[in-house]
């Protein structure tokens, strides 16, 4: 009895120790992400931001924000960590090695007498026919009868002054750390713990595995569906113009599990007149457009026409329950917005090349999206060599505004930046008519934008040309610079609900025959992983071409001290193609701004493998050059030598 009752007071313990082995480092860890993600966390601070609530810090949103499942989780298994301490502590007992002159009262080596007579005395105090109490019947017989047997008795007595104990020397005694009732077998609780046996052993955790497998089959490792990505591989052409960039992306398997009611068929029909300019419908054959987009599986209409609501920033008109669709489009489309790009930029057969077109399509979208701007506001017209998207990313623009701005010869996005301060607030007092704190905000806005410069060379690292076959690498500096100093930030984008951060795609492209030889994602938040990756880049590369211990450690000196200083490397290695002159262009896209990207172009000869393998240095074009230097900074700010479909004209390839 004494041992299951010890048994069962270890089993609490045994309890919190499994809750806590895997419970306190998660939670450390949980912490630390928590702090380290609250430090990256720099935004945009004019009004229309700090209006939208996506920043705001209330108690409110605090709750929301921790109220999710796993930290609610956290919490409750804390809770239960605690009430046990707190049982072990109240329930805890110290076991008493047992001393037949301890519960006596008598001291060690006591006489017969002595002990007759102790035992005398606890006999009329518990002795059951002088105390009718239970527990004082249990004490008697169990420690003062075996206590007095043990002294008086030879045989014990020499067992106890032997071993320790009257009965001699005892065995180990194994235990488990289980509670009472489920040790005991008996006709009630036998079935009881076969069944908690069968539960917790065998279903628990076929469940938790049917589960896990049903999703994860569901889902690649970036959490996008199989078939999207499938969906995403099939609909993606070479030639797919920007403006149907959107209709793949709706295409996602996502989106068609958005709910369809009833309810929201008239608030449907009352957004589709408010964006149907920006459906790409044929205005000769208007009836039968709309005709065939009602048509359109119910979800794919929904999610379409909730991204052409955040494009022209008609969110306001939804009713509560496409509200909270819209929030679920919104906050799924940056994750499939990338899987898009990916998909662009995968390489194809049969040259094994990404497409330049439908990818600048992917980011243009994303961008629109996430500054809420129409696509067509791409289109140039009106004077605009490059439409007026960029201006509407403004705090308090419109297209009213910038047509007035436009009648004092302002008509680029970047005539507009080039401006001084004072130049800027006096255009827009005077002549757009904004307060000061509305010229503030703009002025916050532009200091937050991003100017990006792109540093790149193409070599086969150990010679002096390129044959066609060789592996050539290409070494290309990012670095990002803004008015207000900082490096990563998170974007102005008041319309968007969600955090979202900066992403850079750097792509080496040939225009002409609209292939992307290299692409890679660059982002300006984790410098510590940038140093990482900078670094070991740099040694790998000088240890191929056989520098010196002192030459690799300088090189990365330097390279730590770029990235520290707002530059990311990007190193990357492709196989020459034939003979001949090639044209490239070096585009770095940003997924956040409109108007920031820059694009740098090259020329690379390749030169014809000669039979005994040497190289014939004097077939380059240039002496002592294989790749020319960049354009001048005017000719990179253009963002024009690629087909768009919001142009009027076409344009025309450049040979370069």
């Amino acid at each position: 009895m004494a041992a299951s009752e010890e048994n069962s007071a270890l089993f609490p313990i045994f309890i919190l120790t499994m809750i806590a082995l895997p419970l306190v480092p998660y939670t450390l860890t949980k912490l630390c992400r928590s702090f380290a993600k609250e430090t990256k966390s720099i935004h945009c601070c004019c009004s229309l931001c700090s209006r939208s609530g996506k920043y705001h810090k209330s108690i409110f949103k605090q709750i929301s924000n921790f109220s999710t499942y796993s930290n609610l989780t956290l919490v409750l298994l804390w809770i239960i960590m605690a009430g046990l301490i707190y049982h072990i502590k109240r329930t805890n007992h110290v076991i008493q090695v047992f001393d037949p002159f301890t519960i006596l009262g008598l001291e060690a080596g006591a006489s017969d007498s002595e002990i007759k007579k102790a035992y005398r005395r606890l006999s009329i105090q518990y002795h059951p026919d002088k105390n009718p109490d239970p527990e004082a019947h249990q004490y008697f017989v169990e420690f003062i009868s075996k206590a007095y047997q043990a002294l008086t008795d030879p045989v014990s007595r020499e067992n106890y002054e032997k071993y320790g104990h009257p009965d001699g020397r005892q065995g180990l005694k194994m235990a488990i750390a289980l509670p009472d009732f489920l040790l005991t077998i008996d006709g009630v609780s036998e079935g009881i713990l076969l069944l908690g046996i069968v539960g917790v052993c065998i279903l628990l955790p076929l469940v938790v595995s049917v589960i896990y497998l049903s999703r994860s089959s569901k889902y690649t490792g970036n959490y996008v569906m199989h078939q999207t990505i499938s969906a995403y591989y099939y609909f993606m052409k070479p030639s797919l113009a920007p403006s149907k960039v959107i209709e793949v992306f709706t295409k996602a398997a996502e989106y068609l599990e958005l709910p369809v009611r009833r309810i929201d068929d008239e608030p449907l029909q009352r957004l589709f007149v408010l964006v149907r300019s920006e459906l790409n419908l044929d205005p000769k054959n208007i009836r039968q457009e709309q005709a065939k987009f009602w048509k359109q599986h119910p979800a794919l209409v929904k999610t379409e026409l909730l991204i052409q609501a955040q494009l022209n920033s008609e969110s306001a008109a939804l009713s509560p329950t496409l509200q909270r669709d819209f929030r679920r489009v919104l906050e799924l489309s940056p994750r499939l917005l990338e899987e898009l790009m990916k998909m662009a930029l995968i390489p194809h057969p049969p040259q094994g090349h990404g497409w330049l077109r439908p990818a600048i399509g992917v980011v243009e979208l994303t961008q629109n999206i996430i500054q809420a701007v129409p696509l067509s506001t791409r289109k140039i017209a009106g004077g605009f060599s490059e439409g007026i998207a960029p201006f509407l990313q403004l705090p308090h623009f419109s297209e009213a505004i910038v047509k007035k701005i436009a009648r004092k010869k302002v008509r680029t996005f970047q005539e507009f930046q080039d401006m001084s301060e004072q130049e800027r607030t006096e255009l827009l007092i005077q002549v757009a008519g904004f307060s000061a704190t509305e010229s503030q905000d703009v002025e916050t806005v532009l200091e937050m934008m991003p100017s990006v410069m792109v540093e790149v060379t193409c070599e086969t690292e150990g010679e002096d040309g390129i044959q066609e076959g060789d592996i050539v690498t290409m070494h290309a500096w990012v670095t990002l610079k803004r008015g207000n100093g900082l490096c990563g930030a998170l974007p102005h984008a008041p319309f968007f609900p969600f955090h979202k951060e900066e992403n850079f795609w750097l792509l080496l492209a040939d225009t002409a025959s609209n292939n992307v030889w290299i692409s890679q994602k660059v982002n300006f938040m984790d410098e510590g992983a940038a140093i990482t990756a900078a670094s070991k880049a740099i040694q790998e590369s000088k240890e191929g071409s056989g520098a010196t211990v002192k030459e690799i450690n300088t090189a990365v000196k330097e390279a730590v001290e770029k990235v520290r200083s707002g530059s990311r490397l990007v190193m990357r290695k492709f196989q020459a193609p034939s003979e001949g002159n090639y044209n490239l262009t070096c585009y770095c896209l940003c997924d956040s701004w409109i108007g920031c990207d820059k694009k740098t172009t090259l020329k690379v000869k390749i030169l014809r493998r000669s039979r005994a393998g040497t190289r014939a240095a004097g077939v380059l074009a240039e002496e002592g050059s294989l790749v020319e230097d960049k354009l001048d900074e005017g000719e990179e700010d253009e963002y024009d030598d690629y087909e768009s479909e919001y142009s009027e004209e076409d344009d025309e390839n450049e040979s370069q």
